[in-house]
This record gives structure tokens, C-alpha cells and sequence, in this order.
């Protein structure tokens, strides 16, 4: 076990629901974090099993400060401690060339996503200098390394929360503190799979398979082990740092 609670901003998505899967059996509660259906999150807690009862439902809006507030008093008035948090949250992104891009598409990214990770990152800090320890693990994309036509939306705001993390791990390393990011390639969970299904041609996704080193998508299980390993004591010498998981996508 870890020291603490797991805190899953977006837990409730394809990829959040399976790093919270992946977190309980290692921490002393995961908190699951949620902005606009409890019913999604209880029903991602009922998948839990034997650590379900550990597990509670929090509200946490990444545009409103005084929800993220409250979600983290809530958080640390159940648990005493939060150990790891893990942003995986963010808005359902198409996937527009840059031409096309609106400007008001551009403020829903950077306001929910980078500007809501900021406000994650300031309302959890001083509960981790508190407790002298903790970390973030942010969820991004191998966009950034290997960019895929069409996915400046998703790519751009990452890139900015990257930056961030970086910096939290340069600053706050003296408290204890780590911050390290992952990268996810083509999965077959959350908005990768609805992506999967609806956006492009059969052939034109086996075309983008063979050229994956491994010649398979990833799961959302695999994200959640990478995730499940950055956030835990095994990685207590890691910071700073992205770890690409997407099967050898970007080589």
C-alpha cells in the first residue's frame, strides 16, 4: 500500500475508470472525481469489488475553482491524506484541422484542460507540503512527440499541461513532491475508441495499426499500469518525466 488516497480528476472516462480499477488495490481509497454525473461515478466504484466501500464519489468541475476546493477538503475529510493525484480529465475533442479550428474551440480546451490542471496543481499543493509527500500523474498525449493530422485540439493543451508538470517537479521537488506525465498512442478506451468507430475508414485505422512497432492499439488497462507505476513508490526517484505508451507508435 501507499501512503494515502488516489484523487482521479475524470474518473469516471474510459481511461479514468480503468486507473482507478488500477489504483484501489494500492492505495487506501481512491476518490473519484466527477463533474456532471454521481450515477457514473458510483457506477465506476461498483467495478472496484472487494474495494468498493474504500472508494467515494467527488465532485470536481476543472472550471470552477471553489468545486475543486471543496472536492479536495472533501477528499482529505474522508482519507486524512491524499497521496497521488491524477488528472485524467478533459472535453470530448473532435479531431478538426487547425484551419478549421474556432477560436471559442480553442478557449473550451485550454480553459477546461490546461487552466483546469493549474487549478488542480494549486488547490493540491499545500495538502501534499503538508504532508511533507505526493504526486501528480497527468495523463497527455504522444501527439506531441508524433503528431497525427487533426489533433492540435487535444495536442496543444497537453503540451501546456507537460510544461506545467515539468515545472511543478523542478519546484516543489524540495517538499517531497513529484510530478510525471503520460503519453497514451491510439487506445481503444474513452474518446480513442468512440474515435475508432466513428471517425475515419476501416482501412485508414489498420493503416495507422501497421504502423505501430507491436501492430495492436493499446487498452486502457496498459495506460492505467503506467499510470498505477509513476504514481506509486516504485517510482520514487521519477520526476519530471513522460512516459510514451503507445507501443512503439512514435519511433
Amino acid at each position: 500500500m501507499n501512503d494515502g488516497a488516489a484523487f482521479v480528476v475524470g474518473g469516471t472516462g474510459g481511461l479514468g475508470s480503468a486507473i482507478c480499477r488500477r489504483l484501489a488495490p494500492e492505495w487506501d481509497g481512491v476518490a473519484v472525481g466527477y463533474r456532471s454525473s454521481t450515477d457514473k461515478a458510483r457506477a465506476v466504484i461498483d467495478t472496484l469489488g472487494e474495494r468498493a466501500g474504500d472508494a467515494r464519489a467527488v465532485h470536481c468541475d476543472l472550471a470552477d475553482r471553489a468545486s475543486i476546493a471543496a472536492a479536495f477538503d472533501t477528499a482529505e475529510r474522508a482519507y486524512g491524506m491524499i497521496g497521488t493525484v491524477i488528472f485524467a480529465g478533459g472535453v470530448a475533442i473532435p479531431q478538426p484541422f487547425v484551419s478549421r479550428i474556432e477560436e471559442d474551440q480553442w478557449r473550451e480546451v485550454i480553459e477546461v484542460e490546461l487552466i483546469g490542471f493549474s487549478r488542480i496543481v494549486a488547490a493540491a499543493l499545500p495538502y501534499f507540503r503538508k504532508a511533507g509527500r505526493g504526486n501528480f500523474v497527468s495523463v497527455v498525449s504522444v501527439a506531441n512527440y508524433c503528431f497525427p493530422p487533426g489533433d492540435a485540439l487535444s495536442s496543444v493543451p497537453k503540451a501546456g499541461i507537460e510544461a506545467l508538470g515539468r515545472a511543478v517537479a523542478k519546484e516543489e521537488g524540495r517538499y517531497g513532491i513529484r510530478a510525471n506525465m503520460v503519453a497514451p498512442g491510439i487506445i481503444d478506451a474513452g474518446l480513442g475508441a468512440d474515435f475508432l468507430e466513428t471517425l475515419y475508414t476501416p482501412e485508414i485505422w489498420e493503416t495507422q495499426r501497421k504502423r505501430i512497432a507491436l501492430q495492436r492499439f493499446g487498452s486502457g488497462e496498459e495506460i492505467a499500469e503506467a499510470v498505477g507505476f509513476l504514481a506509486s513508490d516504485r517510482a520514487r526517484y521519477i520526476t519530471g518525466q513522460t512516459l510514451i505508451v503507445d507501443g512503439g507508435f512514435s519511433l
